[in-house]
């Protein structure tokens, strides 16, 4: 056999192995949990209220609502890809300084949620917190969040309801998107068993959107904001570019305080 012939098979065998790899463990590419015993108990400066909520399918879903003494509305929080509330409830709660409650569940798997995954799953979990926010505040009181994996989330509950306004950070436009640009020598949308089409969404969420993403991001590159903000035709949607700014920074930028604050007010 020649040389050739053998640095071919090699090569073969290695892109054989990717797509496999690719294809059979994407929920651990995707989806980055951290478990929490059912006995772990939360600590957190703030006021907070923890809930388990039962799903159609099984599934006991773990949230934490964070609670102000006179709240002008809720902000409903959907986290990013990795970690559990012991993190995120953290990261959520800098919204209670505006006079806000908020809601951040934990995705199935992650923390205390359990359940099976799957793209289906998730959208309907994320709608069922919609509702259970319903009971509440009205629509009009409450404002959607997402982050990172979490704006798929958002935008999805906000284009089946009428929430008061949808805040996006660091969003993706598609999950196959995503993939292509990292893997653009393998057949992604073949292999791809989630999808996450916002842009099928975010045209039908009558709320207005504000968009913030860092020009640095690594994780989701900046384009991708770009491209999803394209698709809106109002003028009252917003689009924040924060210079310099990474995957899980924008905090730390005026730009992104001044405009939360403004949104909030």
């Amino acid at each position: 056999m020649s040389r050739f012939k053998k640095s071919a098979i090699v090569a073969a065998t290695l892109y054989v192995a990717v797509v496999g790899i690719l294809f059979f463990m994407q929920e651990k590419l995707i989806f980055l949990p951290s478990k929490l015993p059912p006995e772990y108990t939360y600590s957190f400066e703030l006021p907070f209220e923890e809930w388990i909520v039962e799903t159609e399918d099984g599934a006991r879903l773990n949230a934490l609502h964070f609670k102000t003494e006179q709240p002008k509305g809720l902000v409903l929080y959907y986290h990013g890809n990795a970690g559990d509330l012991s993190r995120w409830g953290e990261v959520a709660s800098y919204f209670t300084q505006f006079d806000y409650d908020v809601l951040v569940m934990d995705y199935r798997t992650y923390g205390k949620s359990t359940g099976t995954l799957s793209e289906r799953a998730l959208y309907k979990d994320a709608e069922v917190f919609y509702q259970k926010a319903t009971e509440l505040f009205p629509e009009e009181q409450i404002t959607v969040y997402g982050r990172s994996l979490g704006t798929a989330f958002a935008t999805y509950v906000a284009s089946k309801n009428n929430p008061h306004q949808l805040i996006l950070e660091s969003p993706f436009y598609s999950l196959e998107y995503v993939a292509t640009k990292r893997y653009w020598f393998l057949p992604v949308r073949l292999l791809l068993k989630y999808q996450f089409p916002s842009p099928q969404y975010i045209e039908n969420v009558v709320a207005p959107i504000t968009i913030f993403h860092g020009t640095e991001d690594g994780v989701v590159p900046y384009q991708n904001s770009v491209k999803l903000y394209e698709l809106l035709q109002e003028d009252y949607h917003k689009h924040i570019r924060i210079d310099g700014g990474g995957h899980n920074d924008l905090i730390n930028f005026g730009d992104y305080r001044e405009t939360i604050q403004e949104l909030l007010s």
